[in-house]
């Protein structure tokens, strides 16, 4: 395939890139001092973290911008079109204690409960993460019910040809995505990754249905709880990161959203502290100190202005390379409403802007990888920025 074919071909290139970019950074990633070996000391073995191209093409919940996200389909094609690693998926349990992939605990927007009269009853109003949020819950679901339902497009004002695919899906459980990185492997002759979310972890806990010990439990059982599996594990609450950190020895990501939010493990707890003293140097540090990266939004890397545009580039990515963490920020999206204003084209709200000048723009700030909803955009755009 040739998209597997351009991996492989700039890795030489790509090798020397990186270094450099490390280098710019003011350490080599591995050499710094508090850098975990985890994941990075272990690319000898072919393994870990440092097997990954840079920067890393990550398929966000699949091939999202063409397929129902969380999807088999859009896990499969994110695939197909070169994606690195697939963010297969956002893990939200069953009353029954199973993990299935969705977006969100609400299903109303994702799935076409609202078409199944038999749950009808089921829908309520709960408070999550401080939220007020009206729909259908997983966790009112058993798992063989949640198994009647299918996947829809979420946002289908803005891509109303992902519509066609809705109903063709059902909801995929963590365990079959175990078993499908596996076979897909096999078939490939290449090992896939993936790349799950813990979401909403403190919610969930509170509810009985602790998070970490369910998907600690899998990767033991599927071997895949070691330093080098192919499995990266992420979550925006620090607190799930720290308790997944005394399961498993994968490699494991902070997700990080606006400067001036909490994250709700935080709230819970009565931490002051907000994402902007976790991105300082102090917080990067201690962030080091159990986990192997950081999942910035992208605006923690570039700075925006009033009008959308971008505006300053921060000194996360240094600091971060400083203490031993990989980035890989969130969201590259093709369509004009996501992209930086300076790169949206035409008068058409949902068209493609220019997303391979804001590629380029990210990728020049020395990130180790971008999660994108367009797999096939984002390796063309390593292609340009690895060669060029």
């Amino acid at each position: 395939m040739g998209s597997q074919d351009e991996h492989t071909d700039g890795t030489g290139r790509r090798a020397l890139l990186g270094a450099a970019m490390f280098g710019a950074g003011g350490a080599v990633l591995g050499l710094s001092g508090t850098a975990r070996a985890a994941g990075a000391g272990s690319a000898g073995h072919g393994g870990g973290l440092k097997s990954l191209p840079v920067p890393t093409v990550i398929g966000h919940r699949g091939a999202s911008g063409y397929r129902p996200e969380h999807t088999f389909g859009s896990y499969q094609l994110a695939l197909d079109l070169g994606a690195d690693i697939v963010e297969a998926g956002d893990l939200v349990p069953t009353r029954d204690g199973h993990l299935v992939c969705r977006h969100e605990p609400e299903i109303g927007g994702t799935t076409n409960v609202a078409d199944h009269p038999e749950f009808a009853g089921r829908r309520t109003t709960k408070v999550l993460d401080g939220v007020s949020t009206t729909g259908w819950f997983t966790e009112d679901f058993t798992l063989a019910e949640l198994k009647t339902l299918r996947a829809i497009e979420r946002i289908p004002a803005n891509r109303p040809h992902n519509t066609l695919y809705n109903g063709r899906w059902d909801i995929p459980t963590f365990e079959e995505v175990l078993k499908w990185q596996d076979e897909q492997t096999r078939k490939r002759g290449k090992q896939v990754w993936i790349y799950p979310e813990t979401k909403h972890p403190t919610y969930f806990r509170k509810l009985g249905l602790g998070l970490e010990e369910r998907v600690a439990k899998l990767l033991h059982q599927h071997g895949k709880d070691k330093r080098n599996s192919p499995v990266i594990l992420q979550s925006f609450e620090p607190t799930s990161i720290q308790r997944l950190n005394k399961l498993v020895d994968n490699p494991l990501v902070v997700l990080l959203s606006a400067a001036s939010t909490r994250p709700w493990d935080f709230v819970e707890k009565g931490d002051p502290r907000t994402v902007a003293d976790l991105i300082t140097p102090k917080g990067l540090r201690e962030i080091a100190g159990y986990a192997q990266g950081i999942g910035p939004t992208l605006d923690l890397v570039i700075t925006k202005k009033a009008d959308g545009s971008l505006d300053k580039e921060t000194t996360l990515v240094a600091d971060a390379h400083k203490v031993g963490l990989i980035l890989h920020p969130y969201t590259m999206r093709n369509e004009n409403p996501f992209l930086p204003a300076e790169y949206r084209r035409g008068t058409d709200a949902d068209a493609y802007g220019d997303a391979f000048g804001a590629f380029k723009r990210y990728f020049a700030t020395g990130i180790d990888g971008v999660f994108t909803d367009n797999a096939d955009t984002g390796v063309l755009a390593r292609a340009d920025f690895v060669n060029g």
